[in-house]
């Protein structure tokens, strides 16, 4: 296989038809190499249009909904950055480069010290990887310029609400399979938030998530 026409495929046919047109964006897929990122079983299809299997059946996003969340995410150089699931520790990676430093956490013992590795083999110094549940939220470091949640929730817990800044940016894929639509939440002063749906998707459920409470009449 050629790596750079596939990774040129990868943009040119999956991620510019879904309206990411930001050329830092489109560069940065260059920089980051994510075929360094994919387990080496599925090293062939790391630029398909698809998500990756990993360990304890998580999932890496696919192509274009990693380079969308960090287009619509506009991080800047000094913010710092909150991620709800490493997985590979690839979104990670490219929101490294874009921000100040992640703080990224990981469920799985096994993906936290696969993800520290590669990110240390590929040069990735302002990450930290913690070991927990973050799915209702993570009060360590907060509040955050900005937080990504990298796998969907049902609904967006209270908690992450109150761990942005005010000004700062929440992207969450919200709602439960088949409909699940991405959101940026952005905090406009202490108690005001200001909500824009971007794009319908799917994708796995972050483990452990909350789910609504199952009302019966």
């Amino acid at each position: 296989m050629n790596i750079e026409q596939a990774r040129f495929n990868m943009v040119e046919q999956q991620i510019r038809p879904w309206d990411v047109l930001d050329t830092d964006v489109l560069d940065l897929l260059s920089v980051v190499k994510r075929e360094n990122f994919v387990p080496a079983a599925y090293k062939n299809i790391a630029f398909v249009d698809t998500e990756i299997p990993l360990a304890g059946g998580e999932a890496m996003f696919t192509p274009k909904l990693e380079a969308r969340i960090l287009q619509d995410v506009g991080l800047k150089k000094h913010e710092n950055v909150l991620e709800i699931g490493t997985g590979s520790g690839y979104m990670a990676a490219l929101l490294a480069h874009r921000g100040r430093h992640v703080t990224t956490v990981e469920i799985s013992p096994e993906l936290k010290a696969q993800a520290e590795k590669t990110l240390a083999e590929n040069g990735v110094t302002n990450v930290t990887v913690e070991l927990g549940n973050g799915a209702q939220g993570w009060a360590n470091g907060a509040p955050f310029d900005v937080i990504v949640i990298s796998g969907a929730l049902p609904v967006l817990p209270e908690a992450f609400l109150q761990q942005v800044k005010v000004g700062g940016r929440i992207l969450a894929i919200i709602g439960e399979a088949p409909v699940m639509s991405a959101h940026l939440i952005t905090r406009v002063s202490e108690a005001g938030y200001d909500t824009v749906k971007l794009f319908e998707t799917s994708t796995k459920p972050l483990k452990d998530a909350v789910t609504p409470s199952q009302f019966t009449f």
